[in-house]
């Protein structure tokens, strides 16, 4: 077993134990599939150590990459007397200073543009392009066509004519580089496989690199690298939006180059790691799929439980395994989730069989609002239609009840103030929908004049009322709600937001718990499905919303409870950061011993 190959065998727990970001797929390399740091740093370093001559040992029986620049010189003469090649002039070589680390044995220095050819894509109309083949047109890659690999589906086609050279038609074993991206992407590369089904030409945001006699899959490791990534990004010019990498900044660019059996003997050996890299990828992707199924199902059970004795028995299988099963991010929001649930499901607290029954708080409740609809403080509302019991969502514990939110609150739809009137200084303060986040309040800076509660009294909002937004009012991973800070007591409302007022018998974080939990989510993704409608909520999705009302003493143990639970989250998933953060500086370690010795 290689060096390289122990580094990264003896390593594993490293190499695999610090998460990034959740996978969106998985392949060899990819940005996108790369959820594990250590197997990102993993790939990184096999590819600084191919360019460094320190993946495979040299071997002195090979033609030295001097005699191959000297092959390489009379090559470009001969393509350059052919009129295949516009420019064979030698870039100075001179690159000593440059050069980041000692050259191996039988090694040589260069400049990128002396052994490649560099070709800047076909420029035409935007009207010229078109998806469907013809005579007389030929396909034309674009920058959304590099990726790790060549695309070739969604491939444009464009007349011919266009094509002004020879050279500008795509060869077998060409890079495609992304000469004009986004500044993370500028400069990508991807390989043209061995064969090519059509005549196919590149657009003017991509350039081609062909090499002179050198292995192009060395020359693909090389541009693949942190430090030549870095390079190529730092010398692009930038616009608003765009980077651009120009011939002038990417022909010197330095090149260590191996002699030809090397780069071979390379290439294969990278081709063997990048596969051991895939194998540990899709393991860890396994175990964490399998991981994420156990604990979806143990916290299912204990939200479906339907007795007393089936919770105790399933909540004490979860607990035994406690600390096996919540060790990642998304097993700690899903015990979040689980937690919400089993609150506004009375499962999380015990019951009081001395508490007053909910049915009688809402019977004060009512008896309150009639009074002061009586006395012209406030509207009377529309009927209510009560819930079937068999459309009631889930059983209630004794002492529970169902009640439309509009029989415990008062919602509120904000007013379309003039734009004209906002400013980012000084007045009465605004509730706008970008102050709605999942769960926070996200504070900004803007005012209507301070009379303006004065004149729009039935706009307050104050400290520790409900703020919900009505367009888009959530994302996958919960409804848009939050709670009025105390910065924000005696506040405008502005349209498009609800404001959710409770009962003062009914504590407001309890409702809001309530609100939180993945019930009353699924209700308005159901209501939404996927139309691909923007949803936009009216009060009525609001007001007739069906909650679960525990009895006034148990709300506040509920709240306590939950409290106590969510704090215990917020340390497990502190400590996962902590330790996922030693697990990076191990692999950032591993990868600076390794490319130092």
């Amino acid at each position: 077993m290689s060096a390289i190959q122990q580094l990264l065998t003896d390593h594993i727990d490293i190499w695999t134990a610090a998460e990034t970001e959740k996978k969106s797929g998985r392949g060899r390399a990819s940005g996108s599939a790369a959820g594990v740091y250590g197997i990102k740093k993993m790939r990184e370093l096999i590819l600084e150590l191919a360019v460094r001559g320190k993946l495979v040992p040299q071997d002195v029986n090979d033609e030295p990459a001097s005699e191959l620049l000297k092959r390489i010189q009379i090559e470009k003469a001969k393509l350059l007397d052919e009129g295949k090649i516009k420019n064979g002039k030698l870039l100075d070589q001179d690159v000593v200073e440059e050069m980041p680390f000692t050259l191996p044995t039988g090694w040589a220095y260069s400049r990128l543009g002396n052994v490649v050819d560099i070709i800047r894509g076909i420029t035409f109309p935007g009207s010229e392009k078109t998806k469907v083949p013809a005579d007389g047109r030929v396909a034309c890659l674009r920058t959304s066509n590099v990726q790790d690999q060549i695309e070739w589906h969604d491939i444009l086609y464009i007349r011919e004519e266009f094509v002004s050279r020879d050279d500008q038609i795509l060869m077998p074993r060409d890079i495609v580089m992304s000469m004009a991206n986004s500044r993370e992407l500028v400069g990508k590369v991807a390989l043209v496989g061995s064969t090519i089904n059509q005549r196919t030409s590149f657009g003017g945001f991509l350039g081609v690199l062909r090499p002179y006699l050198i292995e192009p899959r060395f020359v693909m490791a090389l541009l693949r690298t942190p430090h030549t990534r870095e390079a190529l990004i730092d010398s692009a010019s930038q616009t608003t939006n765009i980077a651009n990498i120009s011939l002038a900044k990417l022909r010197p660019l330095f090149f260590a180059i191996p002699p030809l059996a090397e780069q071979h003997r390379i290439v294969a050996k990278v081709d063997e790691l990048m596969a051991l890299c895939d194998q540990l990828e899709a393991q860890h992707s396994d175990a964490a799929d399998a991981h994420e199924q156990l604990v979806s199902y143990l916290l299912g059970t204990i939200t479906q439980s339907q007795s007393a004795a089936d919770f105790n028995a399933n909540w004490q299988r979860i607990a035994a395994h406690f600390g096996t099963l919540f060790t990642t991010e998304a097993s700690i929001d899903a015990l979040k989730q689980a937690l919400l649930q089993l609150a506004v499901m009375g499962k999380l607290v015990a019951q009081d069989a001395n508490d007053e029954p909910a049915s009688e708080l809402l019977k004060r409740i009512q008896a309150e609002k009639s009074k002061l609809v009586a006395e012209g403080k406030i509207r009377k509302d529309k009927p209510q239609v009560a819930t079937p019991e068999d459309q009631e969502p889930f059983e209630l514990p004794p002492g529970w009840a169902w009640s439309r939110l509009s029989n415990i609150a008062t919602i509120l739809s904000g007013h379309g103030f003039n734009s004209e009137d906002f400013n980012n200084e000084s007045g009465a303060k605004v509730i706008k929908i970008t102050n709605a986040g999942v769960y926070e309040f996200i504070e900004s800076s803007d005012y209507l004049p301070e009379n303006f509660k004065i004149e729009y009294p039935r706009y307050i909002v104050n400290e520790g009322d409900l703020i919900l937004a009505l367009t888009r009012p959530y994302i996958s991973t919960g409804l848009k709600i939050s709670q009025c800070p105390p910065s924000y007591n005696n506040s405008l409302l502005n349209q498009r937001v609800a404001a959710i007022k409770p009962n003062c018998e009914i504590l407001n974080r309890y409702l809001f718990t309530f609100l939180k939990s993945p019930h009353v989510l699924k209700i308005y993704q159901d209501k939404f499905g996927n139309s691909g409608l923007q949803p936009n909520l009216k009060v009525s999705d609001v007001s007739e919303l069906i909650v679960a009302i525990p009895p006034q003493k148990e709300q506040p143990r509920i709240v306590a409870k939950m409290q106590e639970f969510l704090e215990i989250c917020d340390q497990l998933m502190s400590r996962i950061t902590t330790a996922d953060q030693h697990q990076k500086k191990l692999a950032d370690a591993l990868v600076e011993q390794a490319v130092a010795t």
